[in-house]
């Protein structure tokens, strides 16, 4: 985890970046998690149950309350950044992106407090990120491939990087 913090006209400002490794290709990360109707399975801290279309956003209960959340469209480059308006109104701008990384892939998530939130609700928050990402990697690794095979957490890497070395930091 990686803590910076920055000045904003008189507004002093904390983010976090929040990361997982995940043996899976770009691709089958990125497909899954983009995918809303996915949410549920592994962001517990954002949904808790189906979510609903409305329009270009969808509309979820979460443990915060009823929460809206518009998604980047999709693209080749791994952003899944989206905003997630609060039961309060306030829009939550959320960076989420899909970043190679040598014969790794990690799912990084930039975490920024909110004005008014303290420091135990930003460590609290940071915690439930962190454990949707290790439920984002778990179901992953453990899901079938195409050829129905699992890449669990005991592949090794040098396998894994000979597996997909044609294909290696390319999206498709």
């Amino acid at each position: 985890m990686c803590r910076r913090r920055w000045v904003d006209g008189d507004t002093v400002s904390e983010s976090r970046h929040i990361s997982a490794w995940i043996n899976r290709s770009a691709t089958d990360v990125y497909r899954y998690a983009s995918d809303p109707a996915r949410l549920p399975e592994w962001a517990a801290g954002l949904a808790e149950g189906e979510l609903t279309r409305v329009g270009d956003t969808w509309v979820a209960q979460s443990p915060m309350g009823q929460i809206t959340i518009e998604f980047t469209p999709a693209n080749d480059l791994g952003v899944l950044d989206h905003v997630i308006t609060m039961p309060s109104g306030e829009p939550v701008f959320n960076p989420l992106r899909v970043v190679p990384a040598g014969d790794d892939w990690s799912e990084v998530f930039t975490l920024r407090r909110r004005p008014g939130m303290s420091g135990a609700e930003f460590d609290a928050d940071a915690a439930r990120v962190a454990a949707d990402l290790k439920t984002l990697k778990r179901v992953l690794e453990n899901r079938p491939r195409g050829d129905g095979r699992c890449l669990g957490p005991a592949t090794p890497r040098w396998r894994l990087w000979r597996q997909r070395a044609p294909q290696a930091q390319r999206w498709s």
